[in-house]
Order: C-alpha cells, then sequence, then structure tokens
C-alpha cells in the first residue's frame, strides 16, 4: 500500500469513528505525562483502521502530539537503525504506553473493547 492509499483510508475512518465521549473524558487527564510509540505499516489493514481511530481519540482528548512516537516497519517488521531494539514487536499496529520511560501497557493489533475503552483500562491499572 502506497502512502497516497493509507492517505485515502485515514480519511475515510477519521472522520467515521466516533469514539466513547466518556472514555475521552477519562484520557483528558490520564494521558498527562504518558508517551505513546505506535509501531505500524502502512501495508497492514489493522494499521489502516485503528491509526486514524488513534488520532481522532488523541485530538479529541488533547492528547500532545510531541508525546506521539510514529514508527514505521516493512512486512517483515523491520524498521532501520535497530529503533525496534528491545521493543518485542510481533504484529502491527502495537500501541507502547510509557510513563517515565517506562511501559506500563500495550495493545497489539486491535483492542480489545475500543481503543480508547483499552486506553483508560491500562492508564487506570498502571
Amino acid at each position: 500500500m502506497s502512502s497516497l492509499e493509507m492517505k485515502e483510508k485515514y480519511e475515510t475512518e477519521y472522520p467515521a469513528y466516533q469514539p466513547d465521549l466518556i472514555s475521552v473524558k477519562k484520557l483528558q487527564s490520564l494521558m498527562t505525562s504518558i508517551t505513546t510509540t505506535i509501531v505500524l505499516g502502512t501495508w497492514c489493514g489493522d494499521c489502516q483502521r485503528e491509526i486514524p481511530r488513534f488520532y481522532k481519540v488523541s485530538d479529541m482528548s488533547g492528547i500532545d502530539e510531541t508525546a506521539i512516537t510514529l514508527i514505521c516497519v516493512d512486512q517483515s517488521k523491520n524498521a532501520p537503525d535497530g529503533v525496534l531494539d528491545g521493543l518485542a514487536i510481533e504484529h502491527v499496529p502495537t500501541f507502547i504506553f510509557s510513563a517515565n520511560n517506562k511501559e506500563i501497557g500495550r495493545i497489539t493489533e486491535a483492542p480489545l473493547v475500543t481503543l480508547e475503552d483499552d486506553m483508560v483500562i491500562i492508564l487506570e491499572n498502571r
């Protein structure tokens, strides 16, 4: 999938997704001092669905964009310069939530409930 095709998917998924407003409200305070690393492949159907949804939740809850790091991988889930070292990436997308440079939880491939609900569960139980 090319960047143009990913852009087209984003332009469809982002406006269509309607996050749970209660979870979004909770994330406004829970995401303080949290960093998110997202490992993705533009070729992956789960990424094409979940990345726009994450950014919709992020925008609605006021998550600081500078607290989000994107790492793009190829179909073998490799990235240059060892940026994946120590991350144990098996599937994409992988959303890794960290506090004080320590991982507190992750969502891999697809959320168990919804992206925003899973984020709340991870952050409330840290």
